[in-house]
């Protein structure tokens, strides 16, 4: 697929998940009307939708209907937006500036924000629940399941927990990996598989090379944010730059010089590739995102 192709696509599928979150998220005329407001805020209008893309990739490669997808994707996004909003909060990373403005917290206060990350956390679970997402009650099940997962212990908070305890310390590459294989591969991991179930039931090893493909575009995206961390400026990212190493954080470019770190993701960019070959054109969009993940600016 072209660069020109892929920027269609990926704008198509921006505008179509903000069109479907739109739907799915509370109206702010419905009370409570400044929790609604807030989920609205930290949820609608900015992001890569990387998340959401992976989803309806996936999706294209089983054959998924599209507004299985749409919901699938929203879930999805509203669990990343309450993420970033609770990382963000003052006993997490204490951030001001989030997708070009401020953050939840410092728009609307902090116990606000605590509740909006909780309610769309509640709703993205709603949304698998009450919708048809797959052929069988046991396959949608499979699905809430693995995306509980991704969002608790040993998933997303797990990373964070082990993200916040190991500030000032010196922790060796695999436990870096390891940490954000939970903290930001678990949910990249789930949009996948996600996407994959809402479709044609696929056999286990094409599963399998799905969430190995997964794993290494979860992981190079972290590398390249740490690169960007390092290289960009507030205005490009659209959040702060450079917070990390500030707070003495470790991240990759902490373990490994610049250059290091950027062969380190072209290795995991290869990785991807190889775990789709089998797939044929198939895996055409998930080869694109892929990607775009390493070479991507911001």
């Amino acid at each position: 697929m072209s660069a020109p192709d892929f920027q269609d696509w990926s704008r198509s599928i921006a505008t179509r998940t903000e069109a479907a979150l739109e739907r799915l998220l509370p109206a702010a005329r419905i009370a409570p009307q400044r929790l609604h407001d807030a989920m609205r805020y930290s949820t609608l209008g900015g992001g890569k939708r990387v998340r959401a893309m992976l989803v309806f990739a996936a999706g294209e490669l089983s054959g998924a209907p599209g507004e299985r997808l749409e919901v699938a994707a929203s879930a999805v996004e509203m669990i990343h937006a309450y993420s970033l909003i609770h990382d963000d909060l003052p006993c997490m990373d204490d951030d001001v500036l989030r997708r070009g403005k401020p953050t939840c917290h410092v728009e609307f206060d902090e116990a606000t924000a605590l509740l909006a990350g909780d309610a769309l956390q509640s709703l993205a679970f709603q949304l698998l629940a009450e919708h048809r997402l797959a052929p069988d009650a046991e396959v949608q099940l499979e699905m809430i399941r693995l995306f509980a997962a991704a969002c608790g212990s040993r998933g997303m908070a797990g990373g964070q927990a082990i993200d916040l305890d190991a500030v000032g310390k010196t922790i060796t590459l695999p436990e870096l990996e390891y940490m954000h294989i939970l903290k930001t591969g678990a949910l990249i991991r789930a949009s996948v598989l996600l996407g994959a179930h809402c479709g044609g039931k696929l056999a286990q090893p094409d599963l399998d090379r799905l969430d190995r493909y997964a794993k290494c575009v979860g992981l190079a995206f972290q590398v390249v944010d740490d690169i960007l961390d390092e290289e960009g400026d507030a205005a490009t990212l659209g959040k702060s730059a450079g917070k990390d190493r500030a707070a003495d954080k470790p991240t990759y470019t902490s373990l490994m010089s610049i250059t290091e770190a950027k062969r380190f993701a072209g290795e995991l960019h290869g990785d991807a590739l190889a775990a789709l070959e089998q797939f044929g054109d198939r895996a055409q969009r998930l080869r694109a995102i892929a990607e775009f993940i390493v070479h991507r600016q911001r």
